[in-house]
């Protein structure tokens, strides 16, 4: 790694991998380097699908993130970079067998070892059998001279679960240092909670990651590409004089399909319920297929979050996300915007929110785009805007609304 990528600091840690800010060393160009270890199947097919999307979208939009390169660890300093249009065999193997397999390498070193254990073992069997007098003359002195030396009767270590549990780490330790890296541009500004909740609230500077992020979707989404976990966290934000530059990030959760087929849209369907609860829509929560429309839904909460500057705090936690909700019951508990359109689609959502957080705050949206967040946070998904008319339709209301 050293020769071509020098790694400074952890800046972030998530369920799947770690991300570190880290230099090219030949050119000293900064970069984030996010490190997916490969421990388990499931694991195994998201960082593949993550580096399939990222290579569909490779550097060609301005506010998607860009992937540099992709490298492959097989051992403690074993590194190679992966091919483009290429993925591991092993890996794809694995996700397809359910089991982790190693690289052929790692395989033929294990097939050694475990050749070296077995030739050991039957030695060890031939010294046991010619030596099996002396064996336990020696085990029976021992027993006396211990009886003799102790009153408390004292467990003897289980020395067989301790030498099978090291034989297994050793079987499986060149299979743990199996992950996959990846070099990305590295974004200065944090994730969009991060970067607008630290400072005061500009509608201009809400307007504009707005209009940003309606460019990513509608690109990802005329190459295929599903994102199905939008939400603040996974917009990166690089700072530039102009003002703030938003990257869609982390796709591990991502689909694709064929975006265009005999001229017209596919519209395919998913079932996996997944993604984060304050954002997922009424048709994911609610189990039933749904299509690349989620991501509209969820991009309309986000949008009323950025607008308004609605947080919420998550439960076990202190740190502070933008995200609208519905409050309920007496205690005003938070409920999320896709869970309470499962349970009644007819629920009416007030946007500008009737109770806002304590200033400062920005204006709240104007009437023109107060009906487009209604529209992308419709319950049905087919009453949604599609991705490639929402950024007119975004730049048509902000237009209006200023007049």
């Amino acid at each position: 790694m050293e020769e071509l990528y020098t790694l400074e600091r952890e800046v972030g840690r998530g369920s799947y991998g770690v991300v570190f800010e880290g230099h090219m060393a030949k050119t000293g160009h900064r970069v984030a380097i996010k490190r997916l270890p490969c421990s388990n199947p499931e694991c195994i097919e998201l960082y593949l699908q993550e580096l399939w999307a990222m290579r569909t979208t490779a550097k060609n939009h301005v506010n998607v993130i860009a992937l540099h390169s992709c490298l492959l660890q097989t051992g403690p300093r074993s590194l190679k970079s992966l091919k483009p249009k290429k993925l591991p065999l092993h890996l794809v193997e694995s996700v397809l067998k359910g089991r982790v397999v190693g690289a052929p390498q790692i395989q033929r070193r294990n097939d050694a070892q475990s050749n070296t254990r077995r030739r050991t073992k039957s030695a060890s069997r031939l010294e046991d059998r010619t030596n099996t007098g002396q064996v336990r003359s020696k085990l029976h002195n021992m027993a006396k001279s211990r009886a003799s030396d102790s009153t408390t009767p004292q467990k003897p270590p289980n020395r067989a679960r301790k030498r099978s549990a090291q034989r297994e780490e050793e079987q499986l330790g060149p299979l743990r240092r199996l992950a996959i890296w990846l070099v990305m541009e590295y974004c200065d500004g944090g994730d969009l909670n991060q970067y607008l909740l630290s400072r005061p609230p500009d509608a201009q500077r809400n307007h504009s990651v707005v209009q940003q992020l309606c460019s990513a979707v509608a690109f990802l989404h005329n190459l295929g590409i599903t994102h199905r976990d939008l939400k603040p966290d996974n917009v990166l934000v690089c700072v530039t004089a102009k003002g703030p530059v938003v990257k869609v990030a982390d796709f591990g959760l991502s689909k694709m399909s064929e975006a265009m087929m005999n001229g017209n849209r596919t519209r395919q369907q998913f079932s996996s319920i997944c993604g984060s609860d304050f954002y997922m829509a009424p048709e994911v929560w609610g189990g039933l297929s749904y299509t690349a429309q989620a991501d509209i839904f969820s991009l309309g909460v986000m949008f009323w979050a950025v607008l308004e500057r609605i947080t919420f705090l998550e439960e076990g936690t202190t740190q502070e996300q933008l995200g609208a909700y519905v409050c309920k019951g007496r205690s005003g508990w938070l409920m999320p915007l896709g869970e309470a359109l499962w349970e009644n689609a007819d629920l009416h959502l007030a946007i500008p929110m009737k109770f806002r957080r304590a200033p400062p705050l920005p204006p709240p949206p104007g009437p023109a785009m107060c009906a487009l967040l209604l529209d992308m946070l419709a319950s049905d998904p087919d009453a949604r805007p599609l991705a490639d008319q929402l950024e007119a339709r975004v730049r048509s209301a902000l237009k209006e609304d200023s007049h």
